[in-house]
């Protein structure tokens, strides 16, 4: 079972599978110090005598609830997945992914006690199907049942605690960030028609290419071969039909290094290639073979499939990152402003 959430970036939260060998993990490794209060309607009880903590050196207090090593540690390798295999984190990036882990489990300490402030439940249903997927990472009872051991000290009840916990978290997060980060379509529009210029793009063209490359410094022999070769090429690239027709051709005999991708150059600026083939292309219509290009000794031939001018892009066509673009960047707003909310009435210190 994985959940998510970040400031400014996506990182796991609370209950993370591990899976290097036969072992997995449960974050935090705390136990958590605030008591839910008692409610009329409350789904689920927390019980007022917390559960021991696993052991570790603590790294942060968040009023008052002790985060560790264990904890910390789980969230760089939730960051960084590689961690265990490449025997930890890159020296160079260990001080920036140490701090940003640690501002991660502080977060999700302050978001799970305010859930608790907000008596916020978790129905038993609901916990249960969460009990039950987390069971489903491990193939054998034997490895389920060493991880409880060996991270909760074999008790069901504490690792149920955690699960919640993070299920708390998760609706936390849904209420005070997914939910209000929504975008919709007329705001996507409204973006769009305000901001034109971040929507220009330059001449495009999309072609295919069948070079022939003579040796350095070729003999007037080894040139006359090259134009013989050439000549023959375009021949055979003339009375090709379609795109996988060209391609194959290209794979075929092209020297230049795409011909092992059909010889597809995909989309390339007007201004990065050279002025021959761009003018060339002006000329043509999608789905045509060039002429001869003699470019030094090599010879370039190829095929348009297709041309956009320069301009605004409609919106249809940017229509769905836009609004992927401007979701993430209003919840990277609203995680760092929640995140200032909590802390500014929390007592945070970090050991």
């Amino acid at each position: 079972m994985r959940f998510q959430v970040g400031l400014g970036k996506v990182i796991g939260v609370a209950v993370v599978i591990s899976a290097v060998g036969c072992s997995a993990q449960v974050v935090a490794s705390h136990a958590p110090t605030l008591v839910a209060p008692k409610a009329a309607n409350a789904a689920v009880a927390i019980s007022p005598t917390p559960a021991p903590a696993s052991s570790g050196n603590p790294v942060a207090r968040v009023n008052g609830a002790v985060l560790t090593d264990r904890d910390l540690m789980r969230e760089i390798e939730a960051i960084f997945p590689y961690a265990k295999i490449h025997n930890g984190v890159p020296k160079d990036m260990e001080p920036e992914m140490r701090k940003g882990a640690l501002e991660m489990i502080i977060f999700e300490e302050l978001l799970y006690q305010q859930a608790l402030r907000e008596k916020r439940t978790v129905a038993p249903e609901r916990l249960q199907r969460a009990e039950a997927e987390f069971r489903k990472q491990f193939p054998t009872a034997q490895e389920y049942n060493q991880v409880v051991q060996n991270e909760v000290h074999g008790s069901k009840p504490m690792l149920r605690e955690k699960i919640r916990r993070s299920l708390l978290i998760e609706d936390m997060l849904k209420t005070e960030v997914s939910a209000k980060a929504r975008v919709n379509e007329a705001a996507a529009l409204a973006y769009y028609k305000a901001n034109p210029k971040n929507f220009q793009r330059p001449e495009m063209f999309s072609i295919q290419t069948i070079s022939i490359v003579p040796p350095e410094n070729p003999t007037p022999e080894m040139a006359q071969e090259a134009r013989k070769k050439a000549e023959n090429a375009l021949k055979q690239a003339k009375v090709t039909k379609s795109y996988q027709e060209f391609g194959l051709l290209a794979e075929k005999i092209s020297e230049d290094d795409w011909h092992v991708n059909m010889g597809d150059r995909k989309s390339v600026e007007g201004d990065k290639l050279p002025p021959p083939v761009v003018n060339a292309a002006l000329a043509m219509k999608p789905g045509q073979v060039s002429d001869l290009i003699q470019m030094g000794p090599a010879y370039t031939l190829f095929r348009l499939n297709a041309h956009v001018a320069a301009g605004v892009a409609p919106f249809a066509e940017v229509k769905a990152k836009l609004m992927t673009d401007m979701q993430k960047s209003k919840t990277d707003q609203l995680r760092a402003e929640l995140n200032k909310r909590l802390r500014k009435t929390a007592k945070v210190e970090v050991l």
